[in-house]
């Protein structure tokens, strides 16, 4: 790695909002025992396997808990020492891996060791000094036997939707799916479409790749099985769930839709409300109409559901439709890491979780495998001016989990800021973070202060100057901005001028509703007591008397 992808990939680490299994923080500013250096690159080589990552992480140098802060390590003072280091672990290591490397930030903040150690070998887990090691959120501790199992069931790597039912038959398939299957395959192929009308349904379907030399496969049974065939892929399931929720959250209605997917799919959105949303551009006098959720959107979300699903690990594909969003489920990893990166890239990911599968969806036109189908979700929410879609990858981490917004969070800031300004998609998905309260990783805080997009501290960012004047969100920006110190104190001043004297509640009630809606109640009341401290003992303009409870602030001059 470059020194500059290294910056940016500790900033991504630092910003993660709480340690992972396969990525961990030690300050370690003077030592660490080698032992417990051994145990961390055992389990951080076995999570990251199980995570499906393409490395695991031990930093040095940097706080545990967010907000991270660097604070400089000593360990291993130079690169003839971590040298020797690296040879120690390997020997003591149980499957021969050794460190890709072991890096060296040397920073203003202070010198930081980022360990890169590669995932397990498939089917062989990772020892140290004879015992096999994982996490548990953020403890370490022996890695258990489902997990050890996990890895070592990867020594002979199966793709789960290409495999052979070998009692089911054609008959087993939904007719009207293999139909409709048929249109999507001319879609998709349209100088095939004399060709496939000439094709029986078997030369079909081992063309389409949903069948392997005429054989029933888990995908077929996926895709176009009859409802009463999917024992044939058991224990796995093959449903998709729809649950309504009322405004308190409550499930107030449900239905399961079983194979065949190409068809239930279509019968899922059936049940969605997709009403009419309504809002007023700030150009026109008439409301602009436009559905709740971009047909195409719930398609793509959807169909990404039944592609990247984990069918191994026995559970369901959900969408939870709520009062003013939808919510997408899936079981397994995101196995390319980062929603960021994928749409940073715009490239199809390495590897797929169920390669037959993807490919037979691709030539059943129901998803493409360029890598631009998470971009577009983003881009068409975007040209709605609707808020983008969130990606939950933290807090389960065997099912990722996408909401899709289906109301304007705020008009001037969305939509007339992504109108009015040249923006890039990466810029957009930061300030969308902002507006939902979101945490920004280090790049992005960085990119949006630099180009003056945002103002404040984190986490009380709020929209700029600059984007204010462009969104007609001037008023929305006064409120957020602080004013200067002399202005408050000015307000101070003139209230005892005409009222003589002033408790702390009176002072209060002048001041609180006046400093900037970023800060928080608590921190409101704690910028008012140090001006009052500043104006008592440094400007010398005030005085305080009676107990703290009661005490009373007069100006000195009337005093004197």
């Amino acid at each position: 790695m470059i020194l500059a992808e290294l910056n940016r990939k500790l900033n991504e680490l630092m910003a993660l909002p709480a340690e992972v299994e396969w990525v961990e923080f030690k300050e370690a500013k003077n030592s660490f025992k080698f032992d417990d250096l051994g145990k961390y690159f055992s389990a951080l080589s076995n999570e990251a396997n199980l995570k499906d990552q393409k490395y695991g992480w031990l930093i040095l140098g940097v706080t545990d808990q967010p907000p991270r802060r660097i604070v400089g390590s000593q360990y291993c003072p130079n690169r003839t020492v971590l040298d020797r280091l690296k040879q120690g672990i390997a020997e003591k290591a149980g499957n021969g891996l050794t460190f890709v490397e072991i890096h060296e930030l040397l920073l203003p903040e202070g010198r930081v060791l980022m360990f890169q150690i590669p995932p397990a070998i498939q089917g062989i887990p990772t020892a140290w000094d004879g015992h096999y090691y994982g996490r548990n959120g953020e403890s370490l501790g022996p890695l258990n036997l489902s997990e050890i199992d996990r890895i070592r069931g990867q020594a002979v790597r199966e793709d789960w939707s290409a495999k052979i039912c070998r009692e089911a038959t054609l008959n087993d398939l939904d007719p009207d799916a293999i139909r409709f299957a048929r249109e999507q395959y001319k879609e998709k192929h349209p100088r095939q479409r004399e060709e496939v009308d000439q094709w029986d349904d078997l030369t079909f379907l081992n063309k389409g790749k949903v069948c392997i030399g005429g054989q029933i496969t888990n995908t077929a049974i996926i895709l176009l099985g009859r409802e009463e065939a999917e024992h044939f892929i058991s224990p796995a399931y093959g449903w998709i769930t729809w649950v309504l929720k009322d405004e308190d959250g409550i499930a107030r209605d449900y239905e399961h839709f079983r194979p065949p997917l190409i068809l239930a799919v279509s019968r899922v959105f059936a049940k969605i409300r997709n009403l009419t949303y309504r809002y007023m551009p700030n150009d026109t006098l008439f409301p602009a109409e436009i559905t709740q959720y971009d047909p195409w959107v719930m398609r793509e979300l959807l169909h990404n559901c039944i592609a990247h699903q984990d069918y191994t690990l026995a559970g369901r594909i959900s969408v939870v439709e709520e009062q003013e969003s939808l919510l997408f489920t899936n079981l397994g990893y995101f196995i390319p890491g980062s929603v960021e990166e994928v749409i940073r890239s715009n490239a199809p990911p390495p590897q797929y979780r169920n390669p037959f599968l993807a490919n037979a969806m691709v030539n059943l036109n129901m998803i493409d495998t360029i890598g631009s189908g998470i971009r577009r979700i983003f881009e068409k929410q975007r040209q709605r001016f609707f808020p983008l879609p969130d990606y939950d990858l933290s807090e389960q981490p065997e099912r990722v989990e996408v909401r899709l917004f289906g109301k304007v969070l705020d008009e001037n800031y969305t939509r007339l800021l992504v109108k009015g300004t040249n923006l890039d998609l990466m810029d957009v998905i930061a300030l969308d973070k902002v507006q939902k309260k979101r945490p920004l990783t280090e790049e992005e805080f960085k990119s949006l202060k630099e180009r003056k997009l945002v103002e404040g501290r984190r986490p009380n960012l709020y929209v700029s100057a600059k984007i204010a004047a462009v969104t007609d969100d001037k008023a929305t920006y006064i409120k957020h901005r602080a004013f200067d110190k002399a202005h408050y104190k000015a307000l101070v001043i003139s209230f005892l001028k005409e009222f003589h004297k002033a408790k702390r509640e009176e002072i209060d009630n002048l001041l609180l509703n006046k400093l900037s809606d970023a800060l928080t109640e608590k921190q409101k009341r704690n910028r008012i007591t140090n001006l009052l401290s500043e104006m008592s003992y440094k400007d010398k303009t005030i005085i305080t008397s009676g107990p703290k409870r009661t005490a009373e602030w007069r100006l000195r001059d009337n005093e004197e």
